[in-house]
């Protein structure tokens, strides 16, 4: 068993995130024109608008907490009164109410995709399979608020702090050690993750790069109404 707990966990993510990084550098630097959502909008707006709103909303808040969560030193949550309990609950609580908007969106978009035929049609091998992996992720992060519910101590959540805090400083046998005996849901939650990272380049994700963070720093565009009358 630790031998796989090392491939998986201990070598896997290097190679995920070293395929994430070099890979998105590599498409945006030769495949530019396929650097895009491939929106089907024109095709059916109303469920996409609802569907994307919401799993957008939920997705956002998700990675964040995970972000800050995983990688937020356990001294500074100390330092913060904030005990492992606590911590927990709060993870379970927020997590449980935006990973339920979230699978709702995902719900959504997909039955979207699969049911409607001129949808399903324009859409590649690669786009159902990045959504019914987004799907199970889902699912897998919301099964796992019920096993966390059996430990309320947050000794699991600890584990996988120290495993995320390992990996970001390169120490692979640390995370191998914190890993190893978190329950298997986790564990399955993890590795798809991580699997997700690594197909990010070769999908429509890598649109997140996108974002028009300039949008918010650029000058007011300065509107004149037309002259009643005038041409």
């Amino acid at each position: 068993m630790n031998y796989f707990n090392t491939i998986f966990f201990g070598i896997y993510p290097f190679v995920a995130f070293t395929v994430f990084l070099l890979g998105s550098l590599i498409r945006y630097d030769r495949d530019q024109y396929t650097w895009r959502t491939g929106s089907s909008q024109l095709l059916e707006k109303k469920k996409l608008r609802l569907g994307s709103y919401l799993f957008h909303i939920g997705v956002l808040a998700i990675l964040a907490g995970h972000f800050v969560g995983l990688l937020t030193p356990k001294a500074v949550w100390h330092l913060l009164g904030v005990e492992a309990s606590t911590k927990q609950a709060l993870a379970m609580g927020a997590g449980g109410l935006f990973g339920v908007i979230c699978f709702i969106g995902m719900t959504i978009l997909l039955h979207r995709r699969l049911a409607n035929p001129r949808i399903r049609a324009t859409s590649s091998r690669m786009d159902i399979v990045i959504l019914l992996m987004l799907y199970v992720q889902l699912i897998l992060g919301l099964l796992s608020i019920f096993v966390s519910a059996g430990h309320m101590d947050g000794a699991e959540m600890l584990k996988l702090m120290t495993w995320a805090q390992s990996i970001v400083t390169l120490n692979a046998p640390g995370a191998v050690a914190a890993i190893s005996e978190v329950h298997v849901i986790y564990k399955l939650h993890v590795f798809l993750g991580l699997t997700l990272f690594l197909v990010f380049p070769f999908s429509r994700l890598v649109h997140v790069w996108s974002i028009p963070l300039q949008y918010f720093r650029r000058n007011y565009q300065i509107v004149r109404a037309k002259a009643a009358g005038g041409l």
